[in-house]
């Protein structure tokens, strides 16, 4: 698969993720550095399961109406969160994790000699998720899984109609945000069942 034809496969699966196609854009303003997190975090990262297929990870830490407006303001003297005239220090008590995960190759590689990503592997998985605060790493105290569905891919080229069948799964869970101040990261890792990290991905301000 040549470089063109992945990119616009990552874009394809943005867009029927998330409809709303918001993203961290960094602004020049008098000396200072803006960042708008209107839409939520963004995480993404790509993965692969030792000896087996690659993944990408395509996700979105969001929460009722605490985004709005939030943006994260850079000085030379601070670094502040704000909405509005008011500093945030804190995140909501409740977060919402969703990510779409879905296979890539790992290099180019014929449909012949590729091995795909499939519902038993991504069953195998472990998920573990954590807040960052420098080197250290403590688990989430709550986190309730919402939702785990399969989604069967649509070849991005009339061409590719005939190759295997792709899938993608969409994963959501309600995370404790209660107390965590907002210059912690959120990380997931994925784990095979030997314990082998197949995936890291991080959500930070």
């Amino acid at each position: 698969m040549s470089r063109g034809h992945r990119i616009c496969l990552r874009l394809a699966v943005l867009l029927l993720f998330s409809p709303v196609a918001t993203s961290l854009v960094a602004q020049l303003s008098h000396e200072k550095k803006i960042w708008n997190y209107d839409g939520g975090l963004q995480m993404t990262t790509d993965g692969q399961i030792s000896s087996g297929p690659c993944f990408s990870i395509d996700g979105r830490v969001t929460a009722p109406h605490y985004f709005e407006n939030l943006k994260r303001v850079e000085t030379k003297t601070e670094t502040t969160i704000r909405r509005g005239k008011h500093l945030v220090s804190q995140f909501p008590e409740t977060l919402h994790l969703s990510f779409f995960l879905y296979d890539l190759p790992c290099t180019i590689q014929s449909d012949d000699t590729r091995t795909y990503l499939t519902h038993a592997l991504v069953s195998t998985l472990r998920i573990s998720f954590y807040w960052k605060r420098g080197m250290d790493m403590r688990p989430v105290n709550v986190v309730m899984p919402k939702l785990f569905e399969t989604r069967r891919l649509t070849p991005y080229a009339k061409e590719l109609a005939g190759v295997s069948e792709r899938f993608g799964w969409e994963f959501d869970f309600d995370l404790s945000g209660a107390g965590v101040p907002v210059t912690d990261s959120l990380v997931i890792i994925l784990r095979t069942p030997d314990g082998q990290i197949a995936a890291r991905a991080a959500a930070r301000m």
